[in-house]
């Protein structure tokens, strides 16, 4: 078991930190600050939308990185988990559950697993075990996901609240299609679920 949850974490954390990576900086086909930012501002009506991309990969990359070493997993998971509950609001929560019509399935068990994580410890293939600091337990699940939902909403309020960017040069690709075998939409069109 202790293998296995290594490995959850590193694919997890790893996934987690491609997406944050091309929000930040265009990495993996993704469409960097200034594209993930004028979506932010001109769909998810977060602005300014490139500090809002920023926060988000800033969080995804961080968060991803802590759940892949089992470092602070508390912290790394709440980071997670304010960017998926961000996305299930602001994207998928009106779609329904299922991926194939853009709904928040996939978030939702990217929740689930970043919670069981906190619950159960990151194992002993960890760095929070080879430093005697393992947090877990119910409560700090609990905290972690708490957090994440406090982030959530301070940065949808903020975002609401915010001042729009000046212009720039329109995005060049991304514009909404379906992705090829999940029906899940393209990362432009969802930049903040991972």
């Amino acid at each position: 078991m202790q293998f296995g949850l290594a490995l959850l974490r590193f694919v997890v954390g790893g996934l987690f930190m491609g997406h944050g990576l091309q929000k930040l900086a265009g990495w993996f086909g993704g469409h960097g600050l200034e594209g993930t930012g004028q979506f932010f501002e001109g769909s998810l009506d977060m602005r300014p939308g490139k500090a809002h991309a920023a926060a988000a990969g800033a969080a995804e990359t961080g968060g991803g990185a802590l759940i892949a070493l089992g470092l602070a997993t508390p912290l790394g998971a709440s980071l997670l988990s304010g960017t998926m509950i961000t996305a299930i609001r602001k994207v998928h929560a009106s779609k329904g559950p299922w991926a194939s019509d853009g709904g928040y399935e996939y978030n939702l068990v990217l929740l689930a697993i970043v919670f069981a994580l906190s619950d159960i410890g990151p194992g002993r293939l960890s760095l929070d075990a080879a430093l005697g600091r393992e947090r877990t337990g119910l409560r700090w699940a609990l905290a972690q996901l708490a957090a994440g939902a406090a982030g959530s909403a301070a940065a949808v309020a903020i975002g609401h609240s915010g001042k729009a960017s000046e212009p720039g040069p329109a995005a060049t690709s991304g514009t909404g299609e379906t992705s090829p075998g999940n029906g899940a939409v393209s990362e432009m069109a969802r930049p903040a679920a991972a």
